[in-house]
């Protein structure tokens, strides 16, 4: 199995990077990015069958260049909402196979519709399988699986500052805080501030309780699509700590983040300020959660179901990536056209590769 990672030597893609070059399965591994000399480190370190390749997205012919002749593309080429249009398309004039981590809801809604073009092609494209979509997605399938009606899921996840460094992860954060934002309610697909309905919800240890706000992610775009008749899909999520939210909140509400220069001229700024702010604040523990409620109806009874997991941001992104690329390359995901986790992927076999990784998924309220 031959597989390209793209952004393979940032936070989250060096992650998936160092699973995939374990497995005997693949015989050529190629971590493309922009940062070069980042790139060559990490392959010197992982042997003879793992090579850097330089890549530039704003250059979309230097991505179809390095999948030609590849059997899986896994893209951790963030941010998402300038890039996961222009890798998914390089992909399919490649005519390659792709996964992404992608977590912004508008790169989702802009390629679903390729979905046909993919399926001519005989192309899998699977966008969203990380953490937050992607495990997300996965058990909010698995609970919906176990109920005769899927009335509501709700998303939430918990992040912090310090457990990712990259510039695409400040980015998304600022881009999700940002505007109007997709969620999917009373049957209807409805747009609502960003930041908005704060709530406190209770995570598993160490991340214990984190305030939740409405913000911007693909999974109320792409859970109605595939669970027939859920109602209500909605996702809030928040940094621990809680100055940053109310940080977000405020420079998108002065427009410092209204168009994507603004947002890039602002991510760096902020990705140079957190190390200060960190020391004027007690930083948080450097770990990340998820948490999905699902509500329904088996046998007549109403249930509601809990399913979490708390790790390494790194962790809970890109091992899911490394799984859905050793999936894809062995056949098991057979769906074909554009489409999100919980359309092609087996949640009990998923939960399983993240369990062998020691990444545990807890059901914390099940069948009553």
């Amino acid at each position: 199995m031959r597989v390209v990672v793209l952004g393979g030597a940032g936070d989250m893609g060096s992650r998936a990077v160092r699973d995939l070059a374990t497995k005997e399965e693949v015989t050529e591994l190629i971590i493309a990015d922009i940062n070069i000399k980042a790139a060559e480190k990490l392959a010197s370190e992982l042997g003879k069958k793992v090579k850097a390749v330089y890549i530039d997205a704003n250059k979309p012919d230097t991505l179809v260049k390095v999948m030609h002749g590849m059997d899986v593309v896994a893209s951790a080429m963030g941010p998402f909402y300038k890039y996961e249009k222009v890798a998914v398309k390089a992909a399919m004039t490649a005519k390659v196979n792709y996964v992404s981590i992608c977590d912004d809801y508008d790169a989702t809604e802009s390629i679903l519709p390729l979905d046909e073009e993919a399926k001519k092609l005989g192309l899998s494209i699977l966008t969203g399988l990380g953490w937050t979509p992607g495990i997300s997605n996965i058990l909010a399938r698995k609970g919906a699986d176990q109920l005769d009606e899927v009335e509501e899921i709700n998303i939430y996840w918990a992040g912090s500052a310090n457990d990712a460094t990259g510039l695409a992860v400040t980015l998304h954060t600022i881009h999700i805080f940002t505007g109007k934002i997709t969620s999917f309610i009373n049957g209807k697909k409805v747009e609502i501030p960003a930041g908005s309905e704060k709530e406190r919800v209770e995570f598993i240890e160490p991340l214990g309780y984190v305030d939740m706000y409405h913000l911007g992610h693909p999974e109320p775009v792409t859970l109605p699509l595939y669970i027939p008749r859920v109602k209500t899909v909605t996702l809030k999520g928040g940094l621990k700590e809680s100055y940053l939210n109310t940080l977000a909140i405020i420079v998108a509400k002065l427009g410092l983040t209204s168009t994507t220069g603004r947002k890039q001229a602002l991510g760096k700024v902020l990705k140079t300020l957190l190390p200060i702010l960190e020391k004027i604040q007690k930083p948080a523990v450097p770990m990340s959660g998820i948490r999905v409620d699902i509500k329904g109806t088996l046998n007549g009874k109403k249930q509601h179901l809990v399913y979490q997991a708390a790790d390494h941001m790194d962790n809970l992104t890109g091992v899911p990536l490394a799984i859905g690329a050793l999936m894809m390359g062995k056949g098991e995901i057979t769906r074909k056209g554009v489409f999100a986790p919980e359309a092609a992927v087996d949640p009990d076999r998923f939960i399983e590769e993240l369990s062998k990784r020691n990444v545990e998924v807890v059901c914390t309220k099940g069948i009553s």
